[in-house]
């Protein structure tokens, strides 16, 4: 299995004007966060949980040549307004690609997409078949996926777990009983936006704990705004086996 991280960043926190921070302004690349979004790619089938506003530009810079079925987290902008720019795979695939999310996130969709699912149908518009998941686990095209229930505020939000891998975003809050799906897992992925406390996002020392509590033999930190800082600084803080993802970081499992 691999996986590549599509986009590390947020919107939260990102002024609507140039901004002029460190981050900002960084000459690393390292620093250069587009919407939060992974690929994973396992026995020829390509998976994309969330796709965010970056989506078109995210596949561009991968070169991604296939995808097989989009798996969404929730309904929030910056996690699915990139769904009409699936419509260049459905031409070059000649198929409907396969969306995975529950009926809250599909009937987001359906108000967000609308022209999608109108019964006279514009020629050129996306072509998906939606799938409904529930907090039980399911397979894609034979990849098993355990869903895991988190908490963004007061929604409930799915992260995910394929095979040894889990990913998690946008959470600040997750039950024992969720908790025990991640355990043995060999790396976490979870959303670390800030130092400052967020109504609805693990900050980095929040995120640190649960990774000491969960005990993963890696952790990567994703879903990361500019108020946290330069990724060079970041990760002289952080603890052995924990890192800072990045765009464009690929993982082999």
């Amino acid at each position: 299995m691999k996986i590549t991280f599509l986009g590390t960043g947020t919107s939260q926190g990102v002024p609507l004007i140039a901004c002029t921070c460190e981050v900002c302004t960084s000459a690393d690349s390292r620093d250069k966060r587009l919407r939060t979004s992974i690929l994973v790619e396992c026995n020829d089938i390509a998976i994309v949980v969330d796709t965010g506003p970056d989506f078109r530009q995210q596949m561009l810079r991968e070169k991604v040549k296939r995808l097989d079925a989009v798996l969404f987290t929730h309904e929030h902008k910056d996690h699915i307004a990139g769904l009409d720019d699936i419509r260049a795979f459905n031409f070059i695939l000649k198929r409907k690609i396969d969306v995975y999310a529950s009926d809250r996130v599909q009937d987001a969709i359906r108000r967000e997409f609308a022209y999608i699912f109108s019964d006279t149908k514009y020629p050129g518009i996306p072509e998906i078949e939606l799938h409904t998941i529930q907090n039980k686990p399911f397979e894609i095209q034979g990849i098993p996926v355990i869903p895991i229930e988190v908490l963004h505020y007061k929604l409930s939000v799915f992260a995910f777990r394929f095979g040894d891998f889990v990913y998690i975003t946008d959470a600040n809050a997750i039950s024992q009983q969720e908790k025990q799906k991640i355990m043995g897992c060999k790396i976490l992925v979870i959303n670390a936006l800030r130092r400052q406390t967020h109504v609805s996002h693990f900050t980095l020392q929040e995120a640190l704990d649960l990774i000491a509590e969960l005990k993963p033999e890696k952790a990567y930190l994703t879903h990361i705004s500019h108020q946290l800082g330069k990724h060079s600084n970041i990760e002289k803080e952080l603890p052995d086996g924990v890192f800072q993802a990045y765009d464009g970081l690929q993982i082999q499992l």
